[in-house]
C-alpha cells in the first residue's frame, strides 16, 4: 500500500451530497477484483453522456462537457471535496480502489458512510473530515482561483488552505500508523513473518498430520 504522509495536490470538486458508492462505481464494473483498472470508469454515470459498460473503449465514448473531472482545470487533481455523507450505500470495496486508481489520495468532506471510511484506510486514500463552514470555505475558493491546491499533512493532521490558514482533523492513531508506513492488512501481518515461520516450523513438528504427513 502507498505511503500518506504529506500531499500538496490540486483539488477537484463533488459538490452534492449523499454520494453513493453506486455513482462512485457503477455495479456493472465490480466483476474484477484485482484492485487496479477501476479509475476510467470512476463516477461513470456522470463522466459520459452514453451508457458504460466492463471491456469498453472509454477513450472513445462521448464525455459530458459539464462533469468537473472532465474539465482542463481539474485534470491532475489529487485531492476531492465532497459534501456531507459521501461514499453511502453498499459496501463496495471498488470505490476506494477507483477514487485511487484515478489519481487521488484524499477526499474531504464533512462526513462519510462508516463502510467506505473504513475502506479508504485500508486501500492508502485518507478520508479527511472538516466541518460543512469550511468545506464551503474550500468550495468557494477552489470555484474562484483556477490550480487551486490543498496540503493535507497527515503527520501534524491538518489541511492547510493556500492563505495559511490550517483546519485540524481528527484520524485513530492505528489507522494514521498505518497510512503513514504504507501497512495494509497483509502488511501488517509481513511485519511478524519470523514469528509466523517459526510457529509453523514448530507446528509441524507437534501436529505433522495437519500438513499431511506423519
Amino acid at each position: 500500500m502507498k505511503k500518506f504522509t504529506r500531499l500538496q495536490g490540486l483539488v477537484a470538486p463533488m459538490d452534492r451530497a449523499n454520494v453513493d458508492t453506486d455513482l462512485i462505481i457503477p455495479k456493472q464494473f465490480l466483476k474484477s477484483i484485482k484492485r487496479s483498472g477501476f479509475g476510467p470508469n470512476l463516477f461513470d454515470e456522470l463522466r459520459y453522456l452514453d451508457e458504460g459498460y466492463p471491456g469498453q473503449d472509454n477513450s472513445k465514448r462521448p464525455l459530458n462537457p459539464d462533469f468537473a473531472l472532465n474539465q482542463a482545470r481539474y485534470q491532475g487533481a489529487q485531492v476531492l471535496v465532497a459534501r456531507k455523507n459521501f461514499g453511502c450505500g453498499s459496501s463496495r470495496e471498488h470505490a476506494p480502489w477507483a477514487l485511487d486508481d484515478f489519481g487521488f489520495r484524499c477526499v474531504i468532506a464533512p462526513s462519510y458512510a462508516d463502510i467506505f471510511y473504513n475502506n479508504c484506510f485500508k486501500n492508502g486514500l485518507l478520508p479527511v473530515i472538516l466541518s460543512e463552514d469550511v468545506v464551503d470555505q474550500i468550495f468557494q475558493e477552489m470555484y474562484a482561483e483556477e490550480g487551486y491546491q490543498l496540503t493535507v499533512d497527515l503527520e501534524t493532521k491538518q489541511v492547510i488552505r493556500p492563505g495559511g490558514e490550517a483546519h485540524s482533523f481528527e484520524v485513530d492513531d492505528f489507522r494514521r500508523h498505518c497510512l503513514l508506513n504504507g501497512l495494509d492488512d497483509i502488511g501488517l501481518s509481513l511485519q511478524h513473518s519470523e514469528a509466523i515461520k517459526a510457529y509453523e516450523q514448530k507446528r509441524r513438528q507437534t501436529a505433522p498430520w495437519l500438513f499431511g504427513s506423519l
